[in-house]
């Protein structure tokens, strides 16, 4: 029988507000430009015919709460709030209604970026995987259960740096919306529990410096908070 030359790596997974239990991380699918405050300050517009994706490694998860070093490579180190939603059971080429009553939970989360990586990928027409898909790139809150968070539409995002409130919209703001993101994903990919979508950030986004403080809030979830230390 042939030896594996190293160990694998496990899953990491995420806490679920209120129980013991750990959700699984297996892929985070982040969707891009759904805020058209936030397209506007990109300098592009809202794609409205199709949302588009691009993905993180399970590995890039960080908890809430930690202090990861300032990223290599970058001198423009980017937040951005972001509402997550965990995928609760297998979906194919699922309806928009059969996508409603898939979603296991959300969560606050931050898809933290190099922003300089990322406009330059973008401006030769690159993948932005050197801009996105870093370690410690995708931090995210405890899980709120779907039945337990209710309705997801009006409530309030908003983003903090050491106090400064630099991000504040309204999860209505969205131009994709969850089910409809999870019916045409599902149209791409077989999507399973452990599946979690990042979707998408309000305008405000900004960069940071070691030794900033990060919290993200959206009512009725836990907040997600982190400090930037050191570069490596």
């Amino acid at each position: 029988m042939a030896n594996r030359l190293f160990p694998d790596p496990s899953y990491p997974a995420v806490a679920i507000a209120g129980e013991s239990n750990l959700y699984p991380v297996h892929r985070i699918f982040c969707v891009g430009r759904n805020y058209a405050e936030h397209a506007k300050e990109m300098g592009v517009e809202v794609d409205r015919e199709a949302p588009f994706y691009f993905l993180k490694d399970a590995q890039a998860f960080v908890e809430s709460g930690a202090t990861i070093p300032y990223p290599c490579g970058t001198e423009n180190y980017h937040y951005e709030m972001e509402l997550v939603v965990a995928v609760g059971t297998p979906l194919f080429r699922a309806s928009v209604e059969e996508a409603r009553n898939a979603v296991f939970g959300y969560a606050c989360g931050l898809d933290m970026t190099r922003r300089d990586l990322q406009l330059k990928a973008r401006e030769t027409r690159r993948p932005w995987d050197l801009g996105k898909n870093f370690e410690h790139s995708a931090v995210l809150a405890p899980i709120v259960r779907a039945e337990q968070a209710g309705e997801i539409g009006p409530q309030r995002i908003m983003l903090e740096v050491d106090g400064e409130t630099r991000q504040d919209a309204h999860l209505s703001d969205l131009v994709w919306k969850i089910d409809e993101l999870l019916s045409h994903l599902s149209h791409y990919y077989h999507l399973k529990p452990g599946d979690l979508i990042y979707t998408g950030t309000p305008a405000g986004v900004g960069s940071v410096l070691p030794g900033a403080k990060i919290a993200g809030h959206i009512a009725g979830l836990p907040s997600v908070f982190l400090t930037i230390g050191e570069a490596e």
